[in-house]
C-alpha cells in the first residue's frame, strides 16, 4: 500500500509536506500504512513544516489525526493550499499556524456522511454518532476562524465552496499565495451563541450549495467526495481518537 502523504526537503531547519489526493482510511487503518508511521515520520522534522495541501478530502478520523499531529508539532505550521481543501482536508488546513491559498484554489466545508441500515434504534444511534463528528469538526473551524459554532454548522448544512477572496473573508485562510500585500479584513470578534438563527450574508449564499445541487460533473471526479464508512467502524473511529 503507498503512503497519502510525502516528506520532503528536509533539514535541521526546514521541511515540506505533501498531500496531493485523497486522505485514504484504507491505508490509515491498515497494518501496513500506520497513525504510527505518519507520527514518526513527522518527529524527525525538528524545524518548520511547510503543508502543501491539494486534496478532495477522504476519512475525517485519519484527517483528524494528521490536525492534532500537525498542532502539536514544535516549528511553525504552514499551510499551502495549492489546489483544493475539500471535505476532511479542510480540517487539515486549519492546522496551520499560518495557512495561505492559491489565488485559483478552493476550499470546501460539508456536514460528515456514512452510511447504516438496521431498525429504528441504529439509524438513530448512527444519527447521534454523525452528529458528535460534525462536533468535533467544528472544533477545527472556531479554533481558526472565530466565527460561532452556529454560523459554521450552516455553512457545513448548505456545502458550502469557498473560492479564494470568500475563504479570506470568512477568515478559513490567513492570507493568498504570492500577493505581496494582501489586504486582509479585521479579525472578526469572538461572536456569542443565540437561540436565534444568525443569518448568512447574500454574498455568502453566492458560494453555498446544496448537495443535490452540486452533484456535477466535477463532482464525479472527486473520488474522495463520495467516500464513506459505514456506522460500526464510524462508531470505533470516534473512539479511538484521543482529545
Amino acid at each position: 500500500m503507498e503512503k497519502f502523504w510525502q516528506f520532503r526537503n528536509s533539514d535541521e531547519n526546514e521541511a515540506e509536506l505533501i498531500f496531493n489526493g485523497p486522505i485514504s482510511d484504507e491505508t490509515w487503518w491498515g497494518d501496513e500504512i500506520t497513525p504510527e508511521m505518519f507520527r514518526d515520520e513527522l518527529s524527525k522534522v525538528k524545524g518548520n513544516l511547510t503543508v502543501w495541501l491539494n486534496s478532495p478530502g477522504g476519512d475525517c478520523f485519519s484527517a483528524s489525526q494528521i490536525y492534532t499531529m500537525l498542532r502539536n508539532h514544535n516549528g511553525k505550521i504552514t499551510v499551502k493550499i495549492d489546489g483544493i481543501a475539500a471535505s476532511a482536508a479542510s480540517v487539515v488546513a486549519m492546522a496551520g499556524d499560518e495557512t495561505l491559498i492559491s489565488p485559483t484554489g478552493m476550499i470546501m466545508i460539508h456536514n460528515p456522511m456514512t452510511f447504516a441500515y438496521g431498525n429504528k434504534s441504529d439509524i438513530e444511534k448512527a444519527i447521534a454518532v454523525l452528529e458528535e463528528v460534525k462536533e468535533s469538526i467544528i472544533n477545527a473551524y472556531v479554533r481558526k476562524t472565530h466565527l460561532s459554532r452556529a454560523k459554521i454548522s450552516r455553512l457545513m448544512d448548505e456545502e458550502t465552496w469557498m473560492n479564494t477572496e470568500k475563504a479570506l473573508q470568512l477568515w478559513f485562510v490567513d492570507d493568498i499565495l504570492f500577493d505581496k500585500k494582501a489586504e486582509t479584513p479585521p479579525a472578526p470578534e469572538e461572536e456569542k451563541e443565540t437561540s436565534e438563527p444568525e443569518k448568512v450574508p447574500e454574498n455568502i449564499q453566492l458560494m453555498t450549495f446544496s448537495a443535490t445541487r452540486s452533484r456535477n460533473s466535477f463532482m464525479k471526479k472527486v473520488s474522495a467526495y463520495a467516500n464513506s464508512v459505514p456506522i460500526e467502524q464510524l462508531e470505533k473511529r470516534l473512539n479511538l481518537l484521543k482529545y
